[in-house]
């Protein structure tokens, strides 16, 4: 995802479940067109306020991506989702991080699926 319209209507409209590393944002996007191809998007965002120092904030979106990147067939066309990686992401295993955002992802989906933001 690279448009800051896409990450906003993620953030704003979609629905939201995270845990203490990391926070999911999933929107269907054109959930109401029969038939959507275009391809479901994803961003990764860590705040500065949240991870102070920038190696620890890259290290942690490369995680995230990395962690992603096996779970991108599970994503639904038309899509977008913002997950937003906090500070205890840092020095949690992969297995750990990749539980909570299995979770959350999961969550969010079926938030979103019913209608409900938050």
């Amino acid at each position: 995802m690279l448009r800051s319209d896409d990450f906003s209507i993620a953030v704003q409209c979609g629905a939201r479940s995270g845990s203490r590393r990391l926070v999911v944002h999933y929107y269907r996007y054109r959930a109401d067109e029969a038939g959507d191809t275009s391809p479901g998007l994803v961003g990764v965002v860590v705040s500065k306020k949240q991870v102070a120092r920038a190696t620890h904030r890259n290290r942690i979106k490369r995680r995230i991506r990395a962690l992603m990147r096996a779970r991108i067939g599970g994503v639904e066309p038309g899509s977008r989702i913002v997950i937003r990686g906090l500070a205890a992401a840092d020095g949690a295993t992969s297995a750990e991080l990749g539980a909570d955002l299995d979770r959350a992802l999961t969550r969010s989906r079926d938030l979103a699926r019913r209608g409900r933001r938050r």
